[in-house]
């Protein structure tokens, strides 16, 4: 009997401890908050975030991300623009170096949108932490959420250092109804 106690408290201990490191370096889950990457994810969805992907990669523009806004809250956005890029929006279209970038994630909301644009027009330049220079300085993000009109993102609090990333955004497990993953438009099947 007392083999059999010790054996279940070393497998509790080796599954908590497997547990602990998952968590900790691999995997997190986070519940949205809001609509500002509506309908990509919507509030109260439940996502599972990578952190092992930046560690072995790079942040790509198109990624789903969720970082450190400040000490109490953690967003999810877009990323937008990475360090070196120049990114510019002109009437509702988005030129990263000076390229068109088409946004099939938006077409939902440039539907509904209430005003005449979904996206103001804008430049690096224009942003908080660019120091007034059209190109996104190395180390940095540009992030903005899929529901433009509502969402608070680098228009707002300007760019973002990569250093507040948690990880990608790779699967939407809650409500099962709505499973998705790879949120990368470039890749999205």
């Amino acid at each position: 009997m007392k083999k059999e106690i010790y054996e279940w408290l070393v497998a509790i201990a080796v599954a908590l401890v497997l547990l602990f490191i998952i968590h900790q370096f691999l995997f997190l889950t986070y519940s949205v908050k809001g609509d500002s990457m509506y309908p990509t994810l919507k509030d109260g969805e439940k996502v599972i975030v990578s952190r092992i992907n930046y560690t072995l990669g790079k942040i790509d523009e198109g990624d789903v991300i969720v970082f450190h806004a400040d000490k109490k809250a953690d967003y999810v956005k877009r990323v937008i623009g990475t360090g070196g890029d120049t990114v510019t929006y002109k009437d509702d279209t988005l030129y990263v170096n000076n390229k068109e970038v088409n946004e099939p994630y938006l077409d939902e909301n440039k539907l509904a949108k209430t005003n005449v644009l979904l996206t103001e027009n804008f430049s690096v330049k224009d942003l908080v932490n660019s120091d007034g220079q059209a190109i996104i300085p190395e180390g940095q993000l540009l992030v903005l959420g899929d529901n433009r009109e509502v969402s608070k993102d680098s228009r707002y609090f300007g760019l973002i250092k990569e250093d507040q990333v948690v990880g990608e955004v790779v699967l939407r497990f809650w409500p099962f109804n709505a499973f998705h993953y790879n949120f990368d438009p470039a890749t999205e099947k």
